[in-house]
C-alpha cells in the first residue's frame, strides 16, 4: 500500500508543449509582428496609377486609351508600362512612387471634340520629366509632343 500513495502523491507531469510555448510567446508573437509589416510595405508598394487620381470620367477615357495603347503589334508592353520604364531608368535603386516628394501631375485638355492633349508632368527630386500626347479619341491615334513621349512610342510600336 506504501508504493500506491507514493504514486498518487508525484506532481502530475507537465505538458511540455504548453511549457514550451508559455516561455517563448513573446518571441513567436515579435517574429510575426516583424514578417506583417515587412509584407505590408512590399504589398503596398506605389506604382503611376496610384497618382492618377481625381479625373473626370472624359479624362479617364482619354488617359486609358492613352495608357493602354501597345502599338500595331499588339504587344504586351503599353505606354504606361514605358512611362514606369523611363521614370525607374532615371531613378534606379529607388522606390521613387512611394518617396513622399514624389509628384505627377495630369492635365488634359480638348483641342477638339476629337483630339485632347494629354501632358504628364513627373517631378522627383532629381527634376522633372514632361510627357507630352495628343490623343484621338475617335481613331485611337497617339501623336507625341515632344521627344521623350516620341521615344516611349516608338519603344511600344517596336516592342517585341
Amino acid at each position: 500500500m506504501g508504493k500506491e500513495n507514493s504514486k498518487k502523491e508525484e506532481k502530475p507531469k507537465k505538458n511540455n508543449l504548453k511549457a514550451f510555448l508559455k516561455k517563448r510567446a513573446p518571441l513567436y508573437l515579435a517574429g510575426i509582428t516583424l514578417i506583417i509589416i515587412s509584407a505590408h510595405g512590399i504589398l503596398t508598394e506605389k506604382g503611376l496609377d496610384d497618382f492618377l487620381v481625381n479625373i473626370s470620367e472624359e479624362e479617364e477615357i482619354v488617359v486609358d486609351i492613352l495608357m493602354q495603347y501597345n502599338g500595331p503589334n499588339e504587344s504586351g508592353f503599353n505606354v504606361k508600362n514605358g512611362i514606369e520604364d523611363k521614370i525607374k531608368d532615371e531613378y534606379p535603386d529607388e522606390k521613387i512612387f512611394d518617396n513622399r516628394n514624389t509628384r505627377v501631375k495630369l492635365d488634359v485638355a480638348e483641342i477638339n471634340l476629337e483630339e485632347y492633349q494629354v501632358i504628364l508632368n513627373f517631378k522627383g527630386h532629381k527634376g522633372e520629366i514632361i510627357f507630352d500626347w495628343n490623343v484621338n479619341i475617335d481613331s485611337k491615334e497617339i501623336e507625341s509632343n515632344n521627344i521623350i513621349s516620341k521615344n516611349i512610342i516608338n519603344l511600344v510600336d517596336f516592342y517585341d
